[in-house]
């Protein structure tokens, strides 16, 4: 996040202003800071937040936002106010934002970094007008007086919903006060609230994109208005859809390489068909990655809608259920053993499912109310997990490669364990790694120096064959019944901690276990991984046949170790004692 990244300001204080409390800048992250991104395993940066939006702070060629829409002092980056212009906060010199912005691009491309940026199609800011393009502003043509038109951008309120008529109010902390550009017509809010007093948990500073779908039928319907096919031209879509790929066209123009799809499920899967078609059709390379969550009612489709993301074009989507269950493992409620119903390879999800353990709108690792307090090192086992499960790519968020624990209420959001995207914030842990910007890492502390090496390992033992490009076998199911698959004395199945897997790669035969104790604090005695005879068959190549196979780290740990082959289905490969928040990747040769 760009806000943060570069920031060196060491004193927070909280609702402060951007003078002071600091903003991170397009200039700072220099070439010492992508090569050392770069050094760490990256190939892609997601620029989280760079377009303009809604801000309590000003410029000379931009006043600020009325307050009744700015959550926080700096707003919401997903509040957007100009899809063609980035935020003036992250330049140097305002007036010349974009320009800094494109000599950020052309640093990262030196670099062999990609760039992706945020697409956020489903709502924008109340306040949007776009100043690069006004011509291809929203709402500037809607009929106000229509709920829903095919053609109109917004979908806007009548006499009858509830709320009882315009004006517009929006939520404050005294209570209702009425909006005034919102004073003859009100509009739906992003977060599908048909109302004229929005909540303040509603997202009510911004407006739903209406893509010719009334979304109140639920999915899209062809009896009621088919939606135009993948190979439909330009001029016979819907007014939104041509207005978002001049959008999208126009970034890919400026150097951008991909775009992570802010709740992509909510916008119809027609459009995307169409849109991820004619991206692809300017840069075949064009990298499309969804934030999107099959459990919300609000998503457009009867189906999986991951899975039809997917058949709709895109190259990933969110692995949720997976980060929820290991989650909810390591804090109690669930076990190891589930992961098996979302780690499942004969899903088309498995290997297309980007998996992180920390983005912005989940808590941090380190936070102290979550992750069971286990702290930092808790990353370890949970993204040892994550990252090695598919071919998907692999995401980690600033500051979680140096312990960050947002600890402490920023503004907005209050103490919620999360690094607050609404406020001009600042990662405590990550300001000794910029080191004014020298991006060395000397001022950290050993332990962050530690788990900073410990990502390093992991992502560059992610892109080697087995996980970049090999398949995945499951041995929870296998070790249910092993009383030293690290089962506790209270248990009677084994895996509620312990969980382990295959990886290979059928070219080069290179094959890896990973086993790990997600336990917060408990020592598992006496470990024994179970192998038997189908997952060795499955192994492949000389695998089988071998007498005897070598297990060895590559993850960080000395373990070594030689077994039979005739006895790992039996006595299983003996690891010994495996400490809590322990993880290994053992190449088998």
């Amino acid at each position: 996040m760009v806000r943060h990244f570069g920031n060196t300001c060491e004193t927070l204080t909280a609702n402060g202003t951007i003078a002071e409390n600091g903003c991170g800048k397009f200039d700072d992250i220099n070439d010492a800071a992508l090569a050392s991104i770069k050094n760490l395993g990256i190939t892609h940066i997601w620029l989280t937040g760079v377009l303009e939006q809604a801000s309590s702070t000003a410029y000379p060629d931009r006043p600020a936002d009325n307050p009744l829409l700015v959550k926080g002092k700096a707003g919401s980056p997903y509040a957007i106010r100009d899809y063609f212009d980035v935020c003036p906060d992250y330049a140097v010199d305002p007036a010349k934002r974009l320009d800094e912005f494109r000599a950020l691009l052309v640093r990262m491309k030196k670099h062999q970094l990609k760039a992706v940026i945020d697409f956020v199609p489903n709502h924008v800011a109340r306040s949007y007008s776009s100043d690069i393009r006004p011509d291809l502003s929203f709402g500037k043509d809607d009929d106000t007086g229509r709920f829903f038109d095919i053609n109109n951008n917004f979908y806007y309120l009548g006499e009858l919903h509830q709320g009882g008529g315009p004006p517009l109010r929006l939520p404050t902390e005294h209570g209702h006060q009425p909006y005034p550009p919102e004073s003859s017509f009100g509009r739906v809010t992003g977060n599908n609230v048909i109302s004229w007093t929005p909540s303040i948990h509603d997202w009510f500073e911004t407006i739903k994109l209406n893509y010719g779908h009334n979304f109140t039928v639920g999915p899209p319907r062809d009896d009621l208005h088919p939606l135009p096919p993948p190979d439909a031209a330009a001029e016979d879509t819907p007014d939104t859809w041509q207005k978002m790929d001049a959008i999208l066209a126009y970034w890919q123009g400026m150097g951008v390489d991909g775009f992570r799809v802010d709740m992509a499920h909510m916008i119809p899967m027609a459009y995307w068909a169409w849109q991820t078609r004619r991206c692809k059709k300017r840069d075949a390379d064009t990298f499309f990655m969804a934030e999107a969550y099959d459990n919300d009612p609000s998503k457009l489709t009867d189906g999986n809608v991951l899975e039809e993301l997917l058949a709709a074009g895109f190259d990933a989507v969110y692995d949720d259920p997976t980060y929820d269950i290991i989650k909810h493992t390591v804090e109690g409620g669930k076990w190891a053993n589930d992961i098996d119903s979302t780690a499942n390879p004969f899903s088309p999800l498995f290997h297309q499912s980007l998996r992180y353990a920390e983005n912005h709108d989940e808590v941090r690792l380190a936070s102290p109310g979550n992750w069971a307090g286990c702290g930092m090192d808790i990353g370890i086992p949970v993204s040892a997990i994550l990252f090695g499960l598919g071919r998907g790519p692999i995401m980690l968020y600033n500051g979680q490669e140096t312990g960050e624990p947002a600890d402490g209420a920023e503004g907005f959001s209050g103490d919620d364990g999360r690094s607050s995207i609404f406020d001009y914030g600042i990662l405590p842990t990550l300001v000794p790694w910029v080191n004014n910007h020298r991006y060395d890492g000397v001022r950290l502390t050993p332990a962050q120096k530690n788990l900073r090496a410990f990502y390093a390992r992991l992502l560059k033992l992610c892109a080697q064959p087995a996980f970049a490009h090999g398949d995945f076998y499951g041995l929870n199911h296998a070790n249910r019944d092993n009383v030293r698959y690290g089962r506790l004395p209270h248990e009677h199945t084994s895996g509620h901690w312990l969980h382990s897997f295959l990886r290979r790669d059928p070219s080069s035969g290179q094959a890896f276990l990973v086993v790990v104790n997600l336990h917060p604090s408990e020592t598992l005695e006496d470990v024994h991984v179970q192998i038997p005879d189908d997952p060795l068959r499955w192994l492949g190549g000389k695998y089988p046949q071998c007498d005897k196979l070598t297990f060895t780290d590559r993850l960080g740990t000395r373990f070594t170790a030689p077994s039979m082959t005739d006895q790992l289905g039996k006595t299983g490969l003996a690891i010994a004692d495996l400490p809590p928040k322990m993880a290994m990747y053992l190449e088998i040769q």
